[in-house]
């Protein structure tokens, strides 16, 4: 595994800016195979102020697109620097939410190339608030041509 990297390099490898920016640092990475990431998990999200009142719970379709996102940083540490604009995610699958995320939470990303095939990339993601996986999902990409 290679030593991972702050919010700069991620800020340079992705097109997310704040408030869809859902990744804070990169661990460490294996390109073409894994790569383990962090969200830190604040009141200061915008989606508390309506998800619940008086009980925040991170929405499980903004924990499904940080382990997108983390996906996509992998596939930048893969594939040439010249293909990083054609990355498109096209499918999710076996999405399963099975603890609440709330503020003060850190959230582990580790997501791990299943199988690629020339231009299609299928992704196995998971998410930890501590050692209790919170959410995982098959997720798929193409990287165009």
């Amino acid at each position: 595994m290679q030593q991972g990297y702050g919010i700069e390099k991620i800020l340079k490898l992705l097109p997310h800016r704040y408030p869809f920016l859902l990744v804070d640092q990169v661990l460490e990475f294996e390109p073409g195979s894994e790569i383990r990431a962090l969200k830190n998990v604040t009141m200061n999200e915008p989606f508390f102020q309506g998800h619940f009142s008086g009980k925040p719970i991170m929405p499980g379709v903004m924990i499904l697109e940080a382990m997108v996102q983390t996906g996509a940083l992998l596939l930048c540490e893969t594939v040439p620097r010249g293909q990083h604009d054609r990355i498109c995610f096209s499918g999710v699958d076996n999405a399963r939410f099975r603890v609440p995320v709330i503020p003060g939470n850190q959230l582990i990303f580790v997501v791990k190339i299943i199988k690629q095939r020339q231009r299609v990339v299928k992704m196995h993601a998971e998410s930890f608030v501590g050692l209790q996986r919170a959410a995982e999902a098959d997720i798929m990409a193409l990287i165009g041509g």
